[in-house]
């Protein structure tokens, strides 16, 4: 696995390198090598191939520097390569229409941090299994637009528990917080949780994150580049 942790101008999360930690703790136990770098030089097809998965965690803004990075993760994707993002990959390249339907949405706005509940919308998903039916955090309510029509929502936040005067009520009193799809030939698994750091330790969480890169990765598969076909950042998307 590579994690990816860049920032652009902006908010950068104190979590990340408890999150990298965690990571490596679970690569280490499940048996999967992990690689990090907050450097968009990486993104070559050469160097990506290497991977079974890309594991986004926390990155905000602006995160790469050229075209011909944006198109090799592109390539990389639509080679069968998987993704898995974490908390706030949501606010990451907000005008890249391409990475927002990889991701499957874009970042509007969060309440303040505080604890509310998780509604289990998917039970029979490895980022669900075991966790309790409403599921307590102490977090941040993330709302996004720009929502990929093919995700299949696995947890939702509890509006009814989230003090916000201005929340929105486009899912009724609940929002989509963890999913995953299939988008441009790869495999994608997002969870907005994950803002305070100390849940990188919970081994609640950890299991969350490791079921959805499990779910990424469970075909089995090594990019097959002979399916990449994206010239730029700007091609035309699928749907």
């Amino acid at each position: 696995m590579l994690v990816y942790t860049r920032n652009g101008k902006g908010y950068v999360h104190t979590n990340i390198p408890l999150a990298v930690a965690a990571i490596k703790e679970m690569g280490a136990k499940a048996g999967f090598t992990v690689d990090v770098s907050d450097t968009p030089t990486v993104f070559t097809e050469s160097n990506l191939m290497k991977y079974n998965a890309l594991i986004f965690t926390s990155t905000n803004n602006e995160v790469f520097d050229t075209d011909e990075q944006k198109v090799a993760l592109m390539r990389y994707v639509q080679a069968g390569g998987g993704f898995v993002g974490i908390h706030s990959v949501t606010g990451t390249e907000r005008k890249w229409e391409w990475f927002k339907r990889l991701v499957g949405g874009t970042f509007v706005r969060h309440a303040k941090q505080q604890t509310f509940r998780q509604l289990v919308v998917d039970k029979n998903h490895p980022a669900t299994k075991g966790l309790p039916e409403h599921w307590e955090n102490n977090d941040e309510c993330y709302y996004v637009t720009t929502m990929n029509p093919d995700l299949h929502v696995l947890l939702a936040h509890d509006l009814s528990s989230v003090d916000d005067k201005d929340k929105p009520l486009w899912f009724g009193n609940a929002f989509p917080s963890a999913w995953y799809h299939e988008w441009d030939g790869g495999r994608q698994f997002y969870t907005a949780l994950g803002h305070d750091g100390t849940m990188y330790n919970d081994p609640v969480f950890r299991n969350h994150i490791l079921g959805g890169l499990e779910w990424v990765v469970s075909i089995n598969r090594k990019p097959d580049y002979r399916k990449a076909h994206a010239k730029t950042p700007e091609d035309p998307l699928p749907y």
